[in-house]
């Protein structure tokens, strides 16, 4: 093979735009046409947004918050998991308490420091990245979330560990000041772990750790992949015009802090054994640890994490490390009636789009828990719960005049029996709404054909029977029937300037017979 052959035509296509708009500066001006990048060029931010860019920073450099405060916050979201958000709060205010004073004391920014990255071990559905958005939210800086599983190597492949930065960027509508001081959330950590006694992971994981732990620290990433041509031609062109005060290139990692999560549930069998190896020959006091084996990863160490599959470096990295514990029923009750994040207010908010309210039970709420419990996946179990439960009610309710309803455990043993029984005790307000919905049509068709149709209560009855034995909307019925209408309506309307059309019972059983007749009749003068 030639010398030729071994260049990388990438690095070729840049040496030659790079010799192109040496020899034509006017290039450079031009843009060749492509539109300027992300960082590099953007239009300024509206007004608004620079204030609230600015509201943040500011409140960064003057961040006072407590741990405490930041507890007091949580508790109102995220129902349990007291030790967890103990330590996060005060994580949270230790690595903000040392950014707002090295942008007190230049002095500061080069001295060693430890960032207090975070490790979030527990099953899923306890509130792991709920915390996290949180603190975030309270603090207003940058979040995003992603999930480790989608990494490679090289970033060829899959995901490279640096666009983590620039999807931070990204979050924080490309500025870079502010970027610095957010936070990245990596979910499904445990499944990067390298062979060990995960049972063979692949080794790439190795590779991901080793990218991974040189951003958790201190380093320059630029805010373009290398495999990104496009992007680098462009802000190689921007580096050709000059003149103009540029972005940033690059952004540090320096006080971004990092928070990594997983279920570790091979991690947990694994502490277990040797916790349970250790006790050999003593009187071990056995406690609730034995039903739930993730409480065991509260006595995880450095040394079961490397065991796991973990590099040395790596874990080194994320000294914060705290266990969330399971959920049991009575913790998932309560987040239903207490968090300001329930489910239940969700699904209130979507009922009342069509004016409709609903009471649960107390008891009811307790059930549903005991059933979202069953489901082993923690909280969003919930969602699986009042999802079944209410799937028919939401396509049933909007069309019928029910405005309120409670839901008890006969509801949640039976819905769809209750549902039935409900639209029926009802049944005597139904006719109110098929009214209302057959005046939607007749304004509808005057609106699109300039005629008016109005109705006889006979012809009304007509068209309920035909779309309540059809299991149709009165709308759909009516679109149905009288489809094409409209063209007999007009031959009627030039032969007799007549705009207005009384709809009997006939017509509504048989619109093209009676249209027909109709239309004769237009002709005779009729």
């Amino acid at each position: 093979m030639s010398d030729k052959d071994d260049k990388n035509p990438l690095e070729e296509l840049q040496n030659q735009i790079q010799d192109m708009i040496r020899k034509n500066p006017g290039l450079a001006n031009m843009g060749m046409g492509v539109q300027q990048p992300g960082p590099q060029h953007v239009e300024p931010p509206p007004p608004e947004e620079k204030e609230k860019d600015e509201e943040i920073l500011r409140r960064i450099r003057e961040f006072s918050l407590k741990p405490k405060e930041i507890r007091d916050h949580l508790n109102r979201y995220v129902i349990k998991q007291a030790e967890a958000k103990k330590v996060l709060s005060v994580a949270i205010c230790d690595h903000y308490n040392h950014v707002r004073q090295c942008l007190e004391n230049s002095k500061l920014r080069d001295r060693e420091y430890s960032k207090q990255n975070i490790l979030l071990l527990g099953p899923t559905g306890v509130g792991k990245t709920y915390l996290m958005r949180n603190i975030a939210r309270l603090i207003g800086v940058p979040f995003i979330k992603a999930d480790a599983t989608k990494f490679s190597e090289t970033g060829y492949v899959g995901y490279d560990v640096e666009d983590l930065v620039r999807d931070l960027v990204k979050a924080a509508n490309n500025n870079v000041e502010l970027a610095q001081y957010g936070i990245i959330y990596i979910d499904e950590i445990d499944k990067i772990a390298s062979a060990g006694e995960t049972g063979g992971k692949d080794v790439s994981g190795r590779g991901v750790q080793i990218n991974l732990l040189k951003l958790m620290e201190d380093t320059e990433v630029n805010l373009f992949a290398p495999n990104d041509i496009m992007g680098q031609m462009q802000a190689m062109m921007s580096m050709q015009r000059g003149g103009k005060k540029q972005q940033p290139q690059s952004i540090s990692t320096r006080h971004i802090l990092f928070i990594v999560s997983g279920a570790f549930d091979k991690l947990a069998e694994s502490v277990k054994k040797r916790v349970e190896a250790a006790s050999i020959g003593f009187a071990a006091n056995h406690d609730d640890t034995d039903t739930d084996p993730y409480a065991y990863l509260k006595q995880s160490s450095s040394a079961d994490f490397i065991k796991y599959g973990f590099e040395p470096e790596f874990i080194g990295r994320i000294p914060v490390r705290v266990a969330c514990e399971s959920l049991q029923s009575e913790d998932l009750a309560e987040i239903l009636t207490s968090s300001e994040g329930s489910l239940l207010n969700q699904y209130r908010s979507d009922f009342a789009g069509y004016d409709i309210s609903f009471n649960i039970t107390t008891e009811a709420i307790q059930e549903v828990a005991r059933q979202a419990h069953a489901e082993k996946t923690g909280a969003r179990g919930l969602m699986t719960v009042l999802e079944r439960l209410f799937r028919n009610y939401k396509f049933e309710l909007p069309s019928t005049a029910i405005k309120s309803f409670e839901v008890t455990t006969d509801t949640l043993t039976e819905p769809e029996h209750a549902l039935k029984e409900l639209i029926v005790e009802n049944l005597h307000l139904q006719d109110e709404v098929w009214k209302t919905d057959l005046a939607r049509f007749t304004e509808a068709f005057r609106n699109t054909h300039g005629f008016t149709l109005t109705f006889e209560d006979e012809a009304a009855e007509v068209i309920i029977t035909a779309a309540t034995e059809a299991d149709k909307t009165i709308r759909a019925v009516c679109e149905e029937k009288f489809k094409d209408f409209q063209h007999g309506l007009q031959i009627i309307s030039r032969n007799t300037e007549k705009t207005e059309f009384t709809i009997t019972a006939a017509a509504a059983k048989d619109p093209d017979k009676e249209l027909s007749q109709w239309v004769v009749a237009s002709f005779r003068g009729e």
